[in-house]
């Protein structure tokens, strides 16, 4: 059993940033954990044909680490993952990783005040804190549809995707139509025999304001003086105006001119009035995850794309019967159905035991998913999270990586001063935390009263939606700001110090 100080699990952006900022505060002894062969998380294990990065580049990147080298304003998968491995060989963590190790299960050891960690390869660790940055767009979560195991074909979801599959001339069909549908369904279109595209819950489409970045462009980056700085600033505007401010503060009108936009966008873009009115969404813009692409609505202009709208009755070995008693044929089965995100299985990623024997899950089960300010829950001391309940604002996921990084480190840097070896969040602060988002709800579009239809997996199992109803920059300054009373530090030095 191997002794750290600090745990992180995960090796995407999550767990490369926590790694980078711990290193840089002068905590060397930590172990990043893996599940998979390789970095980069969800741009590790989503390979399929068109994956690309939904909001500008400028701003899907690291602030202390940004790059002038991006082949567009939105970049393919493959950069991104470079941009993962690039951020491990830069900052020295290459011999901070275990791959191929996955972590079953975490229980708090209350008399010597650590984590002992076990995985399911037998392994173990013991950690005074743990990290949890396992990312959510990574575990796949296939339908519940009957007969799906007896179909005669091949079947993949799309972030296991095969690629020696190969698509030309045949009959494919993909079950869903969310952002990595939207990616997939015009990147195949031109190569396959019939492409049936089965849709339960359409999808908000608007343009994407994507380029090409020219030689000339990229010069122009790494030479002008503030010129990288500037285009993250654009970049953080137009992201922060797409979902914080548009889902948050409704009183704000970008949802409607959003879509005023989209509809006028789809009107363009589909030919045929019955397609383009089942592609209309009857939910109100900001009730789940939009999409931004130049090709996914024309793709429905195509001889050989079918819309299909009938629900599914069952899959046959054959192809898909929908409920109206047709047969699809279909030789390639994609299942574009999502993630496991605020579920069971996922919230925790690992069965999580803390003070008391108390498990996570149950723990949530019974008071909701909350979090104080989306890192710490009481009862379960030296468990930080990056993307816990309530963390995540919308916008770019490295702002809540930075954020979130920030805020653990002023716990543990408090605990290495104060030499602590406990360090647990109060009830008290994490309830008034919880009070607070909940309060800001009449403000947010998801509790409007236009999402009912959405099929959204932005609601948890209770009804709520863990996002924090916050501007990025309050986020930050919370996360540099917040009152280190509202945690508890405990440990033989505090105690003989009182």
């Amino acid at each position: 059993m191997t002794h750290y100080d600090v745990l992180v699990v995960g090796a995407g952006f999550s767990g490369i940033g926590a790694a980078i900022k711990l290193r840089e505060a002068g905590f060397d002894d930590f172990l990043i954990v893996e599940d998979g062969d390789g970095v980069g998380g969800a741009w590790h294990w989503n390979t399929y044909p068109g994956v690309a990065v939904d909001i500008p580049s400028f701003s899907y990147q690291f602030s202390f680490y940004k790059r002038d080298d991006w082949s567009r304003v939105y970049a393919p998968g493959d950069e991104l993952k470079n941009y993962a491995e690039d951020c491990v060989d830069r900052f020295g963590l290459r011999d901070r990783l275990r791959l191929n190790t996955r972590i079953d299960s975490a229980a708090f050891d209350e008399v010597h005040d650590h984590w002992k960690l076990g995985t399911t390869g037998g392994d173990q660790f013991t950690a005074r804190h743990v990290v949890v940055a396992t990312g959510v767009l990574t575990q796949p979560k296939p339908p519940a549809i009957d007969g799906l195991d007896s179909f005669g074909g091949t079947i993949m979801h799309t972030a296991r995707w095969d690629h020696d599959v190969d698509l030309r001339g045949k009959r494919v069909a993909i079950i869903g139509t969310g952002a990595s549908a939207v990616q997939v369904i015009p990147s195949i279109a031109e190569t396959v025999d019939r492409l049936t595209v089965f849709q339960r819950t359409p999808i908000w489409c608007l343009p994407k304001p994507d380029a090409r970045l020219t030689r000339p462009l990229r010069e122009a980056l790494r030479r002008v003086p503030g010129a990288k700085r500037l285009t993250r600033v654009l970049s953080q505007a137009y992201v922060e105006a797409n979902f914080p401010i548009a889902a948050h503060f409704t009183g704000v009108p970008v949802a409607k001119f959003g879509e005023k936009l989209a509809r006028r966008f789809l009107r363009k873009e589909v030919a045929d009035p019955v397609v383009r009115e089942k592609l209309t969404p009857r939910y109100a813009l900001g009730c789940k995850r939009p999409s931004f692409s130049n090709d996914y609505l024309r793709t429905f202009n195509r001889d050989n794309v079918v819309l299909e709208t009938a629900g599914i009755e069952r899959v046959t070995p054959q192809g898909i019967r929908t409920v109206e008693g047709v047969e699809h044929e279909v030789d390639v089965l994609i299942l574009a159905t999502g993630f496991k995100v605020f579920e069971s299985g996922n919230m925790p990623p690992f069965r999580t035991t803390g003070l008391g024997g108390t498990d996570l899950e149950t723990w949530w089960d019974t008071h909701r998913f909350q979090a104080y300010q989306g890192v710490s829950v009481p009862g379960f001391p030296n468990l930080f999270m990056i993307l816990g309940p309530y963390g995540y604002n919308g916008s770019s996921y490295f702002n809540l990586i930075e954020t979130q990084s920030r805020h653990i480190l002023r716990c543990l840097t408090e605990a290495r001063r104060s030499g602590a070896t406990r360090v647990e969040v109060t009830e008290e602060a994490n309830r008034a935390y919880f009070e607070k988002v909940l309060a800001r709800r009449p403000q947010q579009v998801f509790f409007q009263g236009g999402c009912g239809s959405a099929n959204s997996y932005y609601f948890d199992k209770h009804g709520d939606v863990p996002f924090r109803p916050s501007l990025t920059l309050e986020t930050m300054w919370t996360s540099a700001r917040f009152d280190l009373g509202h945690y508890r530090f405990a440990g033989k030095a505090v105690d003989d110090a009182a």
